[in-house]
Formats: structure tokens, C-alpha cells, sequence
């Protein structure tokens, strides 16, 4: 009965491991996709910049295409870019947290993690 509980207290160990890197590994997924988004962000940026403001250009606007000038673009952008940061800000304080709090239950837990060959 006793080797039960304890089995039983280690598939419930695995499981909640299991859970704490899935939710790392989607969490520095997410932080992998806002950074590509902020370089591809900033490298329109500066190829805008140099260009005069009444220059046409073209935006992708919730899958439409639409035609407008620079100095229309390049403030949306740079608003957007802005946002970007504050979201990737977020997500790497999420990701330190769970990070912190795994740490601590796998000291509060003796949990070792064993790697299979």
C-alpha cells in the first residue's frame, strides 16, 4: 500500500514537471515569435525613414492591402513596434516567474531531474 501512495506521488511529480516545462517551453516560443516580429518591424522602419513622406507605399492591413503615404506608416509602426516591446517586456517577467517559481518546487519537492540516455 505504502509503495502505491508512493507511486502514485511520483506520477503526480512527473506530471506537474511535465506541466512546468510545457508552459516554459510555449511561453519562450512566444518570446521567440515577438522578437522576429520586432526586427522585422525595425528593419522597415529604417528602410522608411530615409524616404520622403509623401513617398506611396504599401501596408498589409488584416490580410488587405492598402495604399498609403510614409509619413502615414511610419508613426502606426513605430506605435506598433512600441507595443511589441511592452508585450515582450511582459512575456520574459512571465517566463523569469515560472522559471522561479519551477525552481522552488522542485526544492520544496526533492525533485532531481534525470535525463534519459
Amino acid at each position: 500500500m505504502a509503495s502505491e501512495a508512493s507511486m502514485r506521488k511520483q506520477q503526480d511529480l512527473q506530471t506537474q514537471y511535465q506541466n512546468y516545462k510545457s508552459t516554459l517551453q510555449s511561453l519562450a516560443q512566444k518570446v521567440g515569435e515577438i522578437e522576429q516580429e520586432i526586427e522585422e518591424h525595425k528593419l522597415v522602419i529604417e528602410t522608411l525613414e530615409p524616404l520622403p513622406g509623401d513617398r506611396k507605399c504599401f501596408r498589409l492591413i488584416n490580410g488587405v492591402l492598402v495604399e498609403r503615404t510614409v509619413k502615414e506608416v511610419l508613426p502606426a509602426l513605430k506605435t506598433n513596434s512600441d507595443g511589441l516591446k511592452q508585450v515582450l517586456d511582459e512575456l520574459l517577467k512571465q517566463y523569469k516567474s515560472k522559471q522561479d517559481e519551477m525552481d522552488k518546487w522542485k526544492k520544496k519537492n526533492n525533485v532531481q531531474v534525470v535525463q534519459n540516455p
